[in-house]
């Protein structure tokens, strides 16, 4: 019998608090490997033989099965609830990291495949954990402290991966001892989970009327401008940073290994900064659009700076921060899709958004390769190279500033603003009317 939601009672429900905070420590562990190629870009062009094209191909190759799987996670959570749906996302991971450690292109192939579908079930098991393990009052802080720790999880791929893999772990050893904390996990997160607590019965209709309410969210049109206003702003995170962030301040701006992988770390930190503040900013003011279009703006304006400013103009580690810090409006799409699609479909927007942010991810990390290649014409990749191929992430940011003023204000002031419209209406008198 499915468990009433803990959302309409007023007590904490400590075994699905315990799994919940087992189920962070999966999104710091994802978030953790996703990035951490980043900071071996050299060591994978070497052992595959890869260019410049090949490595943004091989590492993007994550965000195909991550944006895919989001639609499924989302789904089966709903209908099977989270005690052996989540630890299959973690045996995901696991079986993704070890393929990925072994050193053949292959077998890196596919193991990228299996961490982008295993992770796609990280924040969303999160979130349904903590639904069902916190009071009302105090889900927002507890999927609050969920998105932070994942951004952490981010840094931590790049600052603490970088000194393992060139001092005592080679860098294959890394993936392979990742793969067993994730195999650990699963065991965890399999046993300390409670059974029962599917909000709809898996013997109610088939296994593809789970995705029934995808047909209402991807019907409105208001749903493809949050996803690819957030997409758009997730690129220069997700493909700049991540995946070429260390290369960029190594090649182009001529700093050491060490410093570039610190320096490129802050964008994550920036994160866990920006998403939760430009939240508050948004909350308080009762407004989504101005926060939305204003973080855009300031992300522009530091992404420029970046690229063609002189780079000991900006203060050291400042750079990386303040672009995490304005990427930190991505987030706020990630609540109006939930605002402009009904009440019974919120999980499904959440699934929907993810798919669209991250199939852009995984469609424009080869693209960007191939426009290093094209651009270098074979040659080093330095900083005026990676100044023309910049171009596509402040094109993105600005396309994305353009198709925010399209979304519809979904802020709380607006309601607020309708309803004293509605009175001051009822309360004036009509003069001259039957």
């Amino acid at each position: 019998m499915p468990e009433k939601s803990v959302r309409d009672g007023s007590d904490f429900h400590w075994p699905f608090i315990a799994a919940w905070a087992f189920c962070v420590v999966f999104y710091f562990l994802q978030y953790a490997l996703r990035s951490a190629p980043g900071v071996m870009v050299p060591e994978l062009t070497t052992a595959f033989g890869l260019s410049a094209l090949g490595v943004s191909s091989l590492i993007g190759l994550y965000y195909y099965t991550y944006s895919t799987f989001s639609i499924l996670s989302g789904a089966s959570l709903d209908r099977y609830g989270a005690k052996f749906v989540v630890p299959v996302g973690i045996g995901l991971l696991a079986m993704g990291a070890v393929l990925f450690g072994l050193g053949n292109a292959a077998a890196a192939d596919a193991g990228r495949l299996f961490q982008g579908a295993g992770s796609a079930f990280a924040f969303t098991g999160a979130v349904y954990l903590a639904t069902h393990g916190f009071p009302a009052r105090y889900l927002a802080t507890a999927i609050g402290f969920t998105q932070c720790f994942g951004m952490l999880g981010g840094a931590a791929g790049q600052f603490i991966v970088a000194p393992l893999i060139h001092g005592p772990l080679p860098w294959q050893q890394f993936w392979i001892f990742g793969g067993i904390a994730a195999a650990l996990l699963t065991l965890i997160v399999l046993t300390v989970t409670p059974g029962g607590h599917a909000v709809r019965s898996a013997a109610q209709g088939s296994a593809w009327s789970m995705f029934t309410p995808y047909k209402s969210v991807l019907s409105n049109p208001q749903s493809y401008l949050c996803g690819f206003a957030a997409g758009l702003l997730f690129l220069p995170t997700t493909v700049g940073d991540m995946i070429w962030g260390v290369s960029f301040l190594r090649e182009g701006w001529h700093i050491g290994y060490a410093e570039a992988v610190n320096r490129a770390a802050m964008v994550p930190l920036g994160w866990v900064i920006g998403c939760p503040l430009l939240g508050y900013v948004a909350d308080h003011f009762g407004r989504r659009k101005p926060v939305l279009i204003g973080g855009a703006s300031f992300m522009l304006l530091v992404a420029l700076a970046i690229l063609y400013l002189p780079h000991d103009i900006i203060p050291p580690y400042l750079a990386g921060l303040l672009l995490g810090i304005g990427s930190g409006a991505a987030m706020i799409p990630y609540t109006i899709i939930k605002e402009v699609n009904a009440d019974e479909v919120k999980g499904s927007a959440t699934g929907a958004i993810n798919f669209l942010v991250f199939t852009l991810s995984a469609l424009m990390a080869p693209v960007y390769g191939w426009v290093l290649v094209k651009v270098s014409n074979g040659g080093p990749l330095d900083l005026p190279v990676f100044q023309k191929a910049g171009i596509i992430g402040v094109g993105g940011i600005l396309l994305a500033i353009v198709l925010s003023c399209f979304i519809r204000e979904t802020g709380t002031a607006l309601i607020r603003r309708k309803a004293s419209d509605g009175a001051l209406v009822q309360a004036t008198p009509v003069i001259g009317g039957t």
